[in-house]
């Protein structure tokens, strides 16, 4: 990509909304043309949410096709869902997708990829051997660290503090709290029950001018 290409792809991606927990505010880490500082959840949403939506109008059509295979190769991979049939086709499918990204980019980059679906016949589906919801969960528990001569003891603070907070919270449903608050992207503001169904949710402005949706 030329400098007003990369410009453009981060202006894009910095200005896509995600739902509560669903990515980290990736918005923080674009600076001009680059980005920096993402997670590995960040770079998964990414590859198979966001990218494919916005390389086919910057990259050139071998460029463009070839990493959407990639990103629906992840896609397939990473469902809750697998079958033998399926996993024996994607192995297939990645092998030719790997020769395409070799005749556009460095080939050191897509060595591992080739053994991806193997692993998921030994392993089983790959939603359950992430680690994102540990690295989250340890990411909790480092916040409550304030005392570094008590880890221990600040995290278990912490923890009972948060459980006491929770079981509070359900007998106060007429005050915002943490399980009741809105999400920041809710897009449920109004309900039309004259309509049907799957149409009556209007949506809300984000944040902008009101002819965000």
């Amino acid at each position: 990509m030329s400098k007003v290409e990369r410009i453009q792809f981060c202006q894009l991606i910095k200005e896509v909304k995600f739902p509560d927990a669903y990515a980290s505010n990736i918005s923080r880490c674009i600076k001009e043309a680059k980005i920096f500082g993402l997670k590995s959840h960040d770079h998964h949403v990414l590859v198979q949410r966001i990218v494919p939506l916005i390389i086919k109008e910057i990259l050139p059509k071998d460029a463009h096709d070839s990493l959407i295979e990639l990103s629906l190769f992840f896609n397939d991979l990473c469902s809750k869902e697998l079958s033998m049939e399926k996993l024996d086709q994607l192995d297939k499918n990645i092998r030719v997708t790997l020769c395409k990204l070799e005749r556009v980019f460095m080939p050191t980059f897509f060595d591992v990829m080739v053994h991806l679906a193997n692993e998921a016949k030994l392993g089983g589906p790959v939603i359950f051997r992430w680690m994102y919801y540990i690295e989250r969960f340890l990411r909790t528990l480092k916040g409550y660290v304030h005392n570094n001569d008590r880890v221990e003891r600040s995290i278990a603070e912490g923890h009972i503090a948060g459980e006491c907070i929770t079981l509070f919270s359900r007998y106060l449903s007429d005050m915002e709290m943490k399980q009741n608050r809105p999400d920041r992207n809710s897009n449920s503001s109004k309900i039309d029950h004259n309509s049907l169904s799957i149409f009556n949710c209007h949506g809300k402005p984000l944040a902008g001018g009101p002819g965000q949706i």
